[in-house]
């Protein structure tokens, strides 16, 4: 288990301040998916939505990830819930130079030709409206315009640094 750095130490308006606090926040985790030459990915935690009219939803990816250059000129990407008995698959997704859409990861091609998982809680494909530079990043809108959210199971969570399963 990852420790927080103590937060009367962290300096004020610091990274390491930033990453503290948001260790204490407990996210869900998504697998953000786009159709490229070859398929990308890559988890994220940062999934939020934005409007219901539209139905407009928002993630952040860091513009040296090796999913970037298919995400900077695509115009659709599927979004995926994991749940609690996906934490491999997320894994997967995190890590740097694995190849996600190898077996076992199991997936097909969804409407606009993007890449769905399979045995998600739920998946949305979704046509990319901004682009919005954040720093090192680039905020990702979306609006949805298919899914599914019929998957069955509890939702995996990340918090303190690692996956996690929802408790009651």
């Amino acid at each position: 288990m990852t420790t927080s750095p103590d937060l009367s130490t962290a300096q004020p308006g610091s990274p390491a301040l930033l990453r503290s606090v948001f260790r204490r926040h407990a996210a869900g985790v998504a697998v953000v998916t786009a159709r490229g030459e070859r398929p990308v990915g890559f988890t994220a935690t940062s999934l939020s939505s934005v409007a219901a009219e539209p139905p407009l939803l928002s993630f952040g990816v860091g513009v040296t990830s090796s999913s970037w250059p298919v995400l900077a000129g695509a115009a659709h990407v599927g979004v995926h819930i994991l749940g609690e008995h996906q934490t491999e698959l997320a894994a997967t997704f995190a890590r740097s130079g694995a190849d996600r859409f190898a077996p076992p990861t199991a997936w097909r091609e969804g409407p606009e030709g993007v890449p769905v998982l399979d045995g998600v809680l739920a998946w949305l494909v979704c046509r990319v409206v901004a682009r919005v530079p954040a720093a090192d990043h680039r905020l990702i809108v979306a609006q949805a315009v298919a899914g599914d959210s019929a998957g069955a199971g509890r939702p995996l969570l990340y918090h303190q640094g690692g996956f996690n399963a929802l408790r009651d």
